[in-house]
Protein backbone atom coordinates (compact mmCIF):
# COMPACT_ATOMS: atom_id res chain seq x y z
CA UNK A 1 0.00 0.00 0.00
CA UNK A 2 1.34 3.63 -1.40
CA UNK A 3 0.76 5.85 1.61
CA UNK A 4 0.68 9.21 0.93
CA UNK A 5 0.10 9.02 -2.97
CA UNK A 6 -3.06 10.26 -3.71
CA UNK A 7 -5.58 7.63 -5.61
CA UNK A 8 -6.40 8.49 -9.42
CA UNK A 9 -10.10 8.27 -10.14
CA UNK A 10 -10.76 5.72 -12.97
CA UNK A 11 -12.77 7.20 -15.79
CA UNK A 12 -16.23 6.07 -15.30
CA UNK A 13 -18.34 4.44 -18.13
CA UNK A 14 -21.45 5.90 -19.24
CA UNK A 15 -24.62 5.22 -18.47
CA UNK A 16 -26.81 2.65 -20.56
CA UNK A 17 -28.90 5.82 -20.34
CA UNK A 18 -26.18 8.44 -21.17
CA UNK A 19 -24.94 5.94 -24.12
CA UNK A 20 -28.47 5.69 -25.83
CA UNK A 21 -29.03 9.51 -25.89
CA UNK A 22 -25.33 9.73 -27.05
CA UNK A 23 -26.26 7.31 -29.51
CA UNK A 24 -29.51 8.79 -30.95
CA UNK A 25 -27.83 12.23 -31.03
CA UNK A 26 -24.94 10.88 -33.11
CA UNK A 27 -27.17 8.82 -35.47
CA UNK A 28 -29.82 12.55 -36.05
CA UNK A 29 -26.32 14.89 -36.65
CA UNK A 30 -24.88 12.35 -39.18
CA UNK A 31 -28.20 11.40 -41.08
CA UNK A 32 -28.22 15.40 -41.20
CA UNK A 33 -24.79 15.81 -42.74
CA UNK A 34 -25.95 12.75 -45.33
CA UNK A 35 -29.02 14.65 -46.48
CA UNK A 36 -27.16 18.22 -46.42
CA UNK A 37 -24.80 16.29 -48.77
CA UNK A 38 -26.92 14.23 -51.09
CA UNK A 39 -29.97 16.29 -50.97
CA UNK A 40 -28.47 19.60 -51.78
CA UNK A 41 -24.52 19.78 -52.22
CA UNK A 42 -23.21 16.98 -53.93
CA UNK A 43 -26.08 17.12 -56.81
CA UNK A 44 -24.74 21.25 -57.27
CA UNK A 45 -21.31 20.04 -57.17
CA UNK A 46 -20.89 22.02 -54.20
CA UNK A 47 -18.17 21.15 -51.47
CA UNK A 48 -17.67 21.15 -47.73
CA UNK A 49 -14.52 21.81 -46.37
CA UNK A 50 -12.26 18.68 -44.80
CA UNK A 51 -12.69 15.41 -45.32
CA UNK A 52 -16.02 15.88 -46.44
CA UNK A 53 -14.54 17.99 -49.68
CA UNK A 54 -12.01 15.31 -50.44
CA UNK A 55 -14.38 12.92 -50.97
CA UNK A 56 -16.47 14.45 -53.01
CA UNK A 57 -14.08 15.66 -55.23
CA UNK A 58 -12.21 12.06 -55.16
CA UNK A 59 -15.71 10.65 -56.04
CA UNK A 60 -16.46 13.05 -59.04
CA UNK A 61 -13.08 12.59 -60.73
CA UNK A 62 -13.68 8.32 -59.76
CA UNK A 63 -17.25 8.19 -60.59
CA UNK A 64 -17.25 6.35 -57.17
CA UNK A 65 -19.97 6.96 -54.47
CA UNK A 66 -18.83 9.49 -51.88
CA UNK A 67 -19.69 7.05 -49.43
CA UNK A 68 -16.56 4.85 -49.95
CA UNK A 69 -14.71 7.83 -49.62
CA UNK A 70 -16.26 9.29 -46.13
CA UNK A 71 -15.43 6.55 -44.56
CA UNK A 72 -11.84 5.05 -46.37
CA UNK A 73 -10.44 8.67 -45.83
CA UNK A 74 -11.75 9.09 -42.48
CA UNK A 75 -10.12 5.63 -40.68
CA UNK A 76 -6.25 6.82 -40.71
CA UNK A 77 -7.46 9.57 -38.68
CA UNK A 78 -9.69 7.62 -35.92
CA UNK A 79 -6.63 5.80 -35.33
CA UNK A 80 -5.10 8.81 -34.44
CA UNK A 81 -7.78 10.35 -32.93
CA UNK A 82 -7.88 6.92 -30.78
CA UNK A 83 -4.49 7.30 -29.82
CA UNK A 84 -4.50 10.91 -28.76
CA UNK A 85 -8.01 11.61 -27.55
CA UNK A 86 -9.21 8.68 -26.85
CA UNK A 87 -11.69 5.19 -26.99
CA UNK A 88 -15.19 6.88 -26.81
CA UNK A 89 -14.07 9.86 -28.79
CA UNK A 90 -12.72 7.16 -31.28
CA UNK A 91 -16.11 5.25 -30.95
CA UNK A 92 -18.24 7.78 -31.15
CA UNK A 93 -16.77 8.83 -34.44
CA UNK A 94 -16.79 5.49 -35.91
CA UNK A 95 -20.23 5.33 -35.58
CA UNK A 96 -20.94 8.71 -36.79
CA UNK A 97 -19.07 8.25 -39.86
CA UNK A 98 -20.46 4.76 -40.68
CA UNK A 99 -23.92 6.56 -40.41
CA UNK A 100 -22.98 9.02 -42.71
CA UNK A 101 -21.60 6.84 -45.16
CA UNK A 102 -24.54 4.68 -45.26
CA UNK A 103 -26.15 7.10 -45.46
CA UNK A 104 -24.94 9.07 -47.76
CA UNK A 105 -25.10 5.42 -50.00
CA UNK A 106 -28.47 5.33 -49.47
CA UNK A 107 -30.15 9.23 -50.68
CA UNK A 108 -27.57 8.87 -53.77
CA UNK A 109 -30.40 7.92 -55.99
CA UNK A 110 -32.44 10.62 -54.50
CA UNK A 111 -33.55 13.86 -56.49
CA UNK A 112 -32.07 17.15 -55.04
CA UNK A 113 -34.84 19.02 -53.60
CA UNK A 114 -32.93 22.21 -55.84
CA UNK A 115 -30.68 22.95 -58.98
CA UNK A 116 -30.38 26.48 -57.94
CA UNK A 117 -27.13 26.52 -56.67
CA UNK A 118 -27.57 29.40 -53.90
CA UNK A 119 -30.15 27.70 -52.55
CA UNK A 120 -28.37 24.45 -52.45
CA UNK A 121 -25.52 26.15 -50.79
CA UNK A 122 -27.70 27.98 -48.18
CA UNK A 123 -30.03 25.38 -46.94
CA UNK A 124 -27.35 22.63 -47.45
CA UNK A 125 -25.02 24.48 -45.12
CA UNK A 126 -27.67 24.87 -42.86
CA UNK A 127 -28.94 21.41 -42.43
CA UNK A 128 -24.88 20.09 -43.00
CA UNK A 129 -23.73 22.51 -40.19
CA UNK A 130 -26.85 21.10 -37.44
CA UNK A 131 -25.50 17.64 -38.23
CA UNK A 132 -22.23 18.33 -37.53
CA UNK A 133 -22.68 20.18 -34.36
CA UNK A 134 -24.61 17.56 -32.94
CA UNK A 135 -21.91 15.12 -33.71
CA UNK A 136 -19.58 17.13 -32.26
CA UNK A 137 -21.68 18.35 -29.21
CA UNK A 138 -22.06 14.54 -28.51
CA UNK A 139 -18.45 13.87 -28.26
CA UNK A 140 -17.68 12.68 -31.61
CA UNK A 141 -16.32 14.13 -34.88
CA UNK A 142 -16.93 13.82 -39.03
CA UNK A 143 -13.75 15.35 -40.52
CA UNK A 144 -10.36 13.95 -39.34
CA UNK A 145 -8.63 17.25 -40.21
CA UNK A 146 -8.92 18.55 -37.15
CA UNK A 147 -6.67 15.79 -35.93
CA UNK A 148 -4.18 16.44 -38.11
CA UNK A 149 -4.27 20.32 -37.19
CA UNK A 150 -3.92 19.56 -33.32
CA UNK A 151 -0.96 17.05 -34.01
CA UNK A 152 0.24 19.71 -36.12
CA UNK A 153 -0.18 22.73 -34.11
CA UNK A 154 2.05 21.04 -31.43
CA UNK A 155 4.95 21.29 -33.79
CA UNK A 156 4.30 24.89 -35.71
CA UNK A 157 3.77 28.21 -34.70
CA UNK A 158 0.22 28.03 -35.99
CA UNK A 159 -2.95 27.64 -34.02
CA UNK A 160 -5.47 24.90 -34.94
CA UNK A 161 -8.06 27.14 -36.32
CA UNK A 162 -5.34 28.40 -38.74
CA UNK A 163 -4.31 25.24 -40.07
CA UNK A 164 -8.00 24.10 -40.28
CA UNK A 165 -8.83 27.24 -42.34
CA UNK A 166 -5.26 26.58 -44.48
CA UNK A 167 -6.83 22.78 -45.42
CA UNK A 168 -10.24 23.79 -46.25
CA UNK A 169 -9.31 27.33 -48.39
CA UNK A 170 -6.75 24.67 -50.22
CA UNK A 171 -9.67 22.32 -50.72
CA UNK A 172 -12.33 24.61 -51.43
CA UNK A 173 -9.51 26.54 -54.23
CA UNK A 174 -9.49 22.89 -55.92
CA UNK A 175 -13.18 22.79 -56.15
CA UNK A 176 -12.39 25.83 -58.78
CA UNK A 177 -10.29 23.49 -61.09
CA UNK A 178 -12.90 20.56 -60.97
CA UNK A 179 -15.96 22.24 -61.04
CA UNK A 180 -15.91 25.47 -61.95
CA UNK A 181 -14.78 28.69 -60.30
CA UNK A 182 -18.59 29.55 -59.56
CA UNK A 183 -19.57 26.48 -57.66
CA UNK A 184 -15.84 27.37 -55.97
CA UNK A 185 -17.73 30.67 -54.70
CA UNK A 186 -20.91 28.35 -53.95
CA UNK A 187 -19.07 26.12 -52.01
CA UNK A 188 -17.27 28.75 -49.79
CA UNK A 189 -20.83 30.12 -49.28
CA UNK A 190 -21.70 27.03 -47.76
CA UNK A 191 -19.03 26.24 -46.15
CA UNK A 192 -19.41 29.71 -44.24
CA UNK A 193 -22.98 28.82 -43.47
CA UNK A 194 -22.06 25.35 -41.77
CA UNK A 195 -19.25 27.16 -39.88
CA UNK A 196 -21.99 29.60 -38.24
CA UNK A 197 -24.28 26.63 -37.95
CA UNK A 198 -22.25 24.41 -36.59
CA UNK A 199 -21.33 27.01 -33.45
CA UNK A 200 -24.80 27.71 -33.07
CA UNK A 201 -25.71 24.19 -32.44
CA UNK A 202 -23.02 23.59 -30.10
CA UNK A 203 -23.56 26.79 -28.21
CA UNK A 204 -27.21 26.89 -28.45
CA UNK A 205 -29.60 29.69 -29.07
CA UNK A 206 -29.65 30.65 -25.15
CA UNK A 207 -25.58 31.16 -25.22
CA UNK A 208 -24.50 32.11 -21.77
CA UNK A 209 -22.38 35.65 -21.25
CA UNK A 210 -19.55 36.55 -18.25
CA UNK A 211 -20.74 40.01 -17.07
CA UNK A 212 -17.90 42.36 -15.03
CA UNK A 213 -19.30 45.35 -13.38
CA UNK A 214 -16.78 47.86 -11.70
CA UNK A 215 -19.64 51.39 -10.38
CA UNK A 216 -18.91 52.82 -7.19
CA UNK A 217 -22.83 52.61 -6.67
CA UNK A 218 -21.78 48.58 -7.03
CA UNK A 219 -24.98 47.75 -4.33
CA UNK A 220 -27.24 49.43 -5.79
CA UNK A 221 -26.68 48.12 -9.35
CA UNK A 222 -26.33 44.30 -7.72
CA UNK A 223 -29.71 44.59 -6.17
CA UNK A 224 -31.26 45.69 -9.29
CA UNK A 225 -29.96 42.89 -11.17
CA UNK A 226 -31.16 40.23 -8.48
CA UNK A 227 -34.76 42.20 -8.15
CA UNK A 228 -35.47 43.22 -12.36
CA UNK A 229 -33.37 40.60 -14.27
CA UNK A 230 -33.45 38.02 -11.64
CA UNK A 231 -29.74 36.68 -11.86
CA UNK A 232 -27.97 36.54 -8.76
CA UNK A 233 -24.37 38.55 -8.40
CA UNK A 234 -21.02 37.88 -6.78
CA UNK A 235 -19.37 40.29 -5.20
CA UNK A 236 -15.33 41.01 -5.74
CA UNK A 237 -13.05 43.14 -4.33
CA UNK A 238 -10.45 44.60 -6.14
CA UNK A 239 -8.04 47.87 -6.74
CA UNK A 240 -7.34 50.38 -9.24
CA UNK A 241 -3.89 50.20 -10.51
CA UNK A 242 -3.33 53.62 -11.35
CA UNK A 243 -5.83 55.78 -8.30
CA UNK A 244 -4.56 52.99 -5.61
CA UNK A 245 -8.72 53.21 -4.59
CA UNK A 246 -10.31 50.01 -3.52
CA UNK A 247 -12.96 48.85 -5.80
CA UNK A 248 -15.68 46.64 -5.65
CA UNK A 249 -16.51 44.02 -9.14
CA UNK A 250 -19.97 42.70 -9.58
CA UNK A 251 -19.70 39.73 -11.58
CA UNK A 252 -22.47 37.73 -12.83
CA UNK A 253 -23.84 35.36 -15.67
CA UNK A 254 -26.20 36.06 -17.95
CA UNK A 255 -28.11 34.79 -21.07
CA UNK A 256 -27.72 36.45 -24.60
CA UNK A 257 -31.15 38.02 -24.40
CA UNK A 258 -31.00 39.43 -20.86
CA UNK A 259 -27.83 41.32 -22.15
CA UNK A 260 -29.77 44.77 -23.53
CA UNK A 261 -31.72 44.60 -20.19
CA UNK A 262 -28.49 44.30 -17.98
CA UNK A 263 -26.95 47.19 -19.99
CA UNK A 264 -30.12 49.45 -19.49
CA UNK A 265 -29.84 48.96 -16.45
CA UNK A 266 -26.11 49.47 -15.16
CA UNK A 267 -26.80 52.91 -17.64
CA UNK A 268 -29.45 53.77 -15.22
CA UNK A 269 -27.86 53.64 -12.10
CA UNK A 270 -24.00 54.62 -12.93
CA UNK A 271 -23.54 55.82 -16.89
CA UNK A 272 -19.95 55.77 -15.72
CA UNK A 273 -19.67 52.65 -14.40
CA UNK A 274 -17.15 49.97 -16.62
CA UNK A 275 -19.12 46.65 -18.16
CA UNK A 276 -17.49 44.27 -19.72
CA UNK A 277 -19.50 41.41 -21.41
CA UNK A 278 -18.26 37.76 -22.67
CA UNK A 279 -19.41 34.98 -24.20
CA UNK A 280 -19.12 31.26 -22.12
CA UNK A 281 -19.66 28.12 -23.99
CA UNK A 282 -20.85 26.40 -21.24
CA UNK A 283 -22.36 27.00 -17.62
CA UNK A 284 -21.90 23.95 -14.68
CA UNK A 285 -22.74 24.18 -11.16
CA UNK A 286 -23.84 27.54 -9.06
CA UNK A 287 -26.67 28.78 -9.01
CA UNK A 288 -27.04 30.00 -12.49
CA UNK A 289 -31.20 29.08 -12.48
CA UNK A 290 -33.04 31.85 -13.18
CA UNK A 291 -35.02 33.60 -10.26
CA UNK A 292 -38.57 34.61 -10.02
CA UNK A 293 -38.67 38.76 -11.35
CA UNK A 294 -41.21 39.98 -9.05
Amino acid sequence: MNAGIPQIKQHSKLSLLKLIRRSIFLFIGAAFVSVGLEIFLVPNNIIDGGIVGISIITGHLSGLPISIFLLLFNLPFLFIGYKQIGKTFALSTLFAVTVMSIGTYLLHPVKPLTIDPLLAAVFGGIILGVGVGMVIRSGGSLDGTEIVAILFNKQSPFSVGEVVMFFNLFILASAGFVFGWDHAMYSLIAYYIAFKMIDLTIEGFDESKSVWIISDNSRDIGEAIMQRLGRGVTYLQGEGAFTGGSKRVIFCVITRLEEAKMKSIVEELDPAAFLAVGNIHDVKGGRFKKKDIH
